[in-house]
């Protein structure tokens, strides 16, 4: 167990070859400050962490962020870190949305955030898609950790907000005492976009992906009937023809896989992602 809290560290300070090498089903993409990797065990369908390399970032640094002491250079080096993962974590938000577009007909919201008492040893950020229907999502904690109705997921924007306070609120909030957020993951089960209160986990499970289901239905709908309102239009534009030309290929997004991960379980969006 020791091991795996470990892990992500070891990801960390391994260099660009190393990291090239690791299986596709961990390994996403890399810059030269930041590791971008799929959840092991996802908890919607698409879920990655992204982890601050050590062989830039020093381990110093590092700790800075996730418990500043309030010094100027302590201040600066954990806003910098969190500066690389937000640049990250952006273009990662981009590619999700395209493979949602291909694969669900439509982009639905994306949470980037941390965790306020960490389970695995080494900063990372989550980014995960507000679906929470993955199979790996089985319990209250699982759940808990993530709804935004408990407050135990603190967004990135938010921590970078603490960076630009520089009075003494900076360093009470910056540092989350688990003392406070621990019981947090003991809250009822609350449906996060409706406020219904379910039971147990099975019908949690099934109830968000109704809600889900719902969610996909009405929004793919509408898109639908806007490329009709859209093809209408330029039906009716065609009887007065212009010399634009042009064409395009149309259709939606290709999809091309990548934040598929390389193996899963259950449905292929399901992969570690």
């Amino acid at each position: 167990m020791s091991s795996q809290l470990k892990i992500l560290r070891i990801y960390a300070k391994m260099d660009d070859v190393a990291i090239t090498k690791l299986p596709p089903t961990v390994y996403f993409s890399h810059t030269q400050h930041t590791l971008t990797i799929f959840d092991a065990y996802p908890k919607a369908l698409f879920h990655f962490l992204i982890l601050p390399r050590l062989r830039v970032t020093s381990t110093a640094a590092n700790d800075d962020a996730t418990a500043p002491d309030g010094s100027a250079r302590a201040r600066a080096q954990a806003a910098s870190t969190l500066r690389a993962l937000a640049d990250a974590a952006a273009r990662l938000r981009g590619e999700i949305e395209r493979e949602m577009e291909a694969r669900y007909g439509f982009v639905w919201d994306i949470w980037v955030g941390f965790h306020a008492v960490p389970s695995m040893e080494h900063l990372h950020v989550h980014v995960i898609s507000s679906d929470l229907t993955a199979p790996a999502l089985k319990t209250k904690r699982h759940y808990n950790s993530f709804s935004p109705r408990t407050g135990f997921f603190v967004p990135l924007v938010e921590v970078r907000s603490w960076f630009a306070d520089h009075s003494d609120q900076f360093a009470k909030t910056a540092r989350l005492a688990p003392e406070e957020y621990e019981p947090r993951l003991k809250d009822a089960l609350v449906c996060f976009r409706c406020g219904e209160t379910v039971k147990n986990m099975p019908a949690l499970k099934k109830h968000l992906q109704d809600e889900f289901d719902a969610l996909r239905k009405r929004q793919v709908g509408k898109l639908k009937r806007k490329r009709e309102s859209e093809a209408e239009s330029e039906f009716a534009s065609d009887s007065h023809p212009s010399d634009g030309g042009g064409g395009g290929s149309g259709g939606g997004h290709k999809s091309t896989g990548k934040t598929a991960r390389a193996k899963g379980e259950g449905e292929d969006t399901q992969r570690k992602t």
